[in-house]
C-alpha cells in the first residue's frame, strides 16, 4: 500500500499538505506539466515531478467496464487519436453532459482495453506546438498508474507527491449506472489514502459528491468554483452565493477547501485588467478554508492586460509577476500548468 511505502519518506519530508496562510504555497501540476507535454500523461506528471511540483492532478473519468481513466473530459476527441480510428467511429455520439449537448466520443463508451489503444494529443497546438510535437507517444493513464507515478516519484526524490484528483461529472456517470464514488473510494482503500494526513486532495465542482465523500472518508476535501455558473447537482445555486461568507460557512461543513478561478480572487475589467483583489481569500480563511486558485498559464491569452508581453496570444508573458501578485494575497495553493515558474516565483 502507499502509506507504507511512504512510511520512511514521512518520517524525514515534509508531508506535502496544504501550506498555512502565512506558509509558502503550495504548487499543484495541473494535469502534470501540462504546459509542456500534453496533459494527464506519464511524460507530463513524471516533468512536473522533476520540476518540483508538490501534487501532481489527475482528472478523473470512467470507462464502459467500470474503471476510472484520467481525461479532463469524459469527451476525448479533443485529446487523443480516436478520430484515426475507424473501428471507433460509429461511437462518435451527441451527449447530454451536464444540461449542454456536447459532439463526441466519450469513455463511457469504450473499454479500458480499448481506451489503452489510443493516444494522447496536446488539446492547444496552436497555443503549445512544443507540446504538440509529443502527440501520439502516450496513452491514457488509469488512476491507479497516477496513483504508482506519484508513488514511485515519493521513494525515489525523497519528497512526498501528493495526487489531487478531480472527479469528473459524477451524476453523469451515477445515471449510467457507473459509480464514480463508489470506484473511488475503493481505489483510495487500497492504497491507505483515505485518512485525513493522506497524500491527497480531492476535488469536485459537484457538491453532494463531496458530501458523500466527506461521511465515508477522512481525506481532505475541495469545493470547486468558477465566477459563472453552478454545480450540476444544484439546479438554481450559483457559485457566486457559495463564495459569500454564508456559502463558505455552509462548505466549511463538509470540505477543507475551495478551489476557485483566478477571476474570483482577482476580478478583471472589460480590457481584461487585473483589478483590485476580492475579499475571497480573507472570507475563506475566516471560515476555516484552505485557498487554492486556477489555473495559471504563460500564454498572454490567459494573463491579465498588465502581465502580458507581445501581441500575439501565443506569446508567454509575465507570469512570475502575475503568480507573485497572488501569493502575496495569502493564497494556499495554485494549479498551475508551468510548475516550474510556480515554483521560483514562491
Amino acid at each position: 500500500m502507499i502509506a507504507a511505502i511512504l512510511t520512511a519518506v514521512l518520517l524525514s519530508s515534509s508531508q506535502p499538505a496544504m501550506s498555512a496562510p502565512s506558509a509558502k504555497p503550495t504548487v499543484i501540476a495541473h494535469r502534470g506539466a501540462s504546459g509542456e507535454r500534453p496533459e494527464h500523461t506519464r511524460a507530463a506528471y513524471e516533468l512536473a515531478i522533476e520540476q518540483g511540483a508538490d501534487f501532481i492532478e489527475p482528472d478523473l473519468v470512467m470507462t464502459r467496464d467500470g474503471h476510472l481513466v484520467v481525461r479532463h473530459e469524459n469527451e476525448i476527441g479533443e485529446t487523443t487519436n480516436v478520430a484515426d480510428h475507424e473501428e471507433f467511429a460509429a461511437r462518435r455520439t451527441t451527449r447530454d453532459i451536464d444540461g449542454r449537448p456536447v459532439t463526441g466520443w466519450f469513455t463511457e463508451g469504450f473499454t479500458l482495453a480499448e481506451l489503452k489503444t489510443l493516444r494522447a494529443r496536446e488539446r492547444l497546438p496552436a497555443l503549445r506546438p512544443a507540446s504538440a510535437a509529443f502527440d501520439g507517444q502516450e496513452p491514457i493513464l488509469t488512476f491507479e498508474e497516477v496513483v504508482a507515478i506519484a508513488r514511485d516519484a515519493s521513494v525515489r526524490t525523497g519528497r512526498v507527491i501528493g495526487v489531487a484528483p478531480e472527479l469528473k461529472h459524477p451524476s453523469h456517470f451515477a445515471a449510467l449506472n457507473l459509480p464514480m464514488e463508489d470506484a473511488f473510494v475503493a481505489t483510495l482503500e487500497r492504497h491507505g489514502l483515505t485518512g485525513a494526513d493522506a497524500p491527497i486532495l480531492i476535488q469536485c465542482f459537484e457538491v453532494g459528491t463531496l458530501e458523500r465523500l466527506a461521511a465515508r472518508i477522512d481525506a481532505p476535501l475541495l469545493q470547486l468554483m468558477q465566477s459563472s455558473g453552478g454545480p450540476a447537482d444544484r439546479p438554481g445555486a450559483t457559485y457566486t452565493e457559495m463564495a459569500t461568507p454564508q456559502g463558505l460557512a455552509e462548505i466549511a461543513r463538509y470540505a477543507d477547501a475551495i478551489g476557485v478561478q483566478d477571476l474570483m480572487v482577482v476580478p478583471r475589467d472589460d480590457a481584461g485588467r487585473a483589478l483590485r483583489a476580492s475579499s475571497l481569500t480573507k472570507d475563506a480563511h475566516a471560515a476555516g478554508l484552505k485557498v487554492v486558485v486556477w489555473t495559471f498559464r504563460t500564454e498572454n491569452l490567459f494573463l491579465p492586460a498588465q502581465y502580458r508581453r507581445g501581441a500575439a496570444p501565443a506569446d508567454h508573458g509575465d507570469l512570475t509577476g502575475w503568480l507573485k501578485a497572488i501569493y502575496a494575497l495569502g493564497v494556499d495553493a495554485v494549479f498551475s500548468d508551468f510548475p516550474a515558474i510556480a515554483i521560483n516565483a514562491r
